[in-house]
């Protein structure tokens, strides 16, 4: 695509897509459908401890309440996406290859999320890997889709485009929802043969729509001219700006008092999203 103007209608629309094409994770892998889907896979293959008396699984030599094990996936993801934050930052900014980093990362993150079809009681350390490569992924591509927004439209612009983005994926997720939770209801409506394999065929259908969907912005967002090598100046610029950052605050006490606070905060709602939910109408 030849290059274009800031503030372009067709590329706005194809940046906000992208929100579209991405919640439907956030939404059905994360909150709705794959926590319970977890807990019952778990609790086939639960045992029970005969001192505490609770439902455990054992994966590595460890024994450990089935909750635990996704919490520590959840965490490991964080925990590189901790690290690879700031590199990926820098990459973003001064190399000039932000379409190819964001592609990988969506394709990391899809693939994850069509992999969890095969995920069954006979092979959780494989949904766990699943569980970590899909949050790589989904983080990662937000690095590179949230730096393209300076790039596509002027300051003046940045509430609404951002606006437009969360109302897509919104709308986008929720469509996918409403028929995923139909399909895991009624499975005979669709020909599928249980609740089961209607599950696994929803997560096939978050990965396919993250994307598929995620194609319409890659074709309209703008060409990067003239890509810059990846070397370690590139990589260490973002620890550099995170750096500057965190000496400014000592002059920001209130901005310092809302990241802490924020931190918090965030750290409780995100555990509430990912842990999973009590069983309830999904079967393996």
């Amino acid at each position: 695509m030849p290059p274009r103007q800031k503030n372009d209608k067709k590329v706005i629309t194809a940046w906000a897509m992208y929100d579209w094409a991405n919640s439907v994770y956030s939404l059905v892998i994360n909150t709705a459908i794959f926590p319970i889907y977890y807990s019952k896979i778990c609790g086939a293959h639960a045992i029970t401890d005969p001192v505490t008396h609770e439902k455990i699984i054992e994966l590595f030599g460890f024994r450990a309440p089935s909750a635990a094990f996704l919490t520590y996936a959840y965490s490991l993801s964080y925990l590189f996406i901790s690290i690879l934050s700031p590199i990926l930052s820098g990459i973003a900014d001064y190399s000039g290859r932000k379409k190819a980093f964001m592609r990988f990362f969506v394709l990391l993150g899809s693939l994850s999320c069509i992999a969890f079809y095969f995920f069954n009681a006979n092979n959780i350390a494989f949904g766990l890997l699943m569980v970590i490569f899909a949050s790589v992924g989904f983080s990662g591509s937000l690095v590179f889709y949230n730096a393209f927004h300076p790039e596509i439209v002027t300051p003046e612009h940045y509430d609404k485009t951002s606006a437009k983005g969360y109302a897509l994926g919104y709308i986008g997720s929720v469509l996918l929802l409403i028929v995923n939770l139909a399909m895991v209801s009624y499975p005979q409506w669709f020909l599928l043969q249980d609740t089961g394999t209607a599950t696994r065929v929803s997560f096939l259908m978050v990965g396919l729509w993250w994307f598929g969907f995620s194609q319409y912005t890659f074709y309209y967002l703008p060409r990067e001219e003239r890509p810059n090598k990846v070397n370690n100046r590139i990589i260490t610029k973002g620890f550099k700006e995170l750096k500057k950052v965190w000496f400014s605050l000592k002059h920001l006490p209130e901005v310092r008092r809302f990241l802490q606070a924020f931190f918090f905060y965030d750290m409780a709602v995100q555990t509430i999203m990912r842990l999973p939910t009590p069983p309830a109408m999904i079967t393996p």
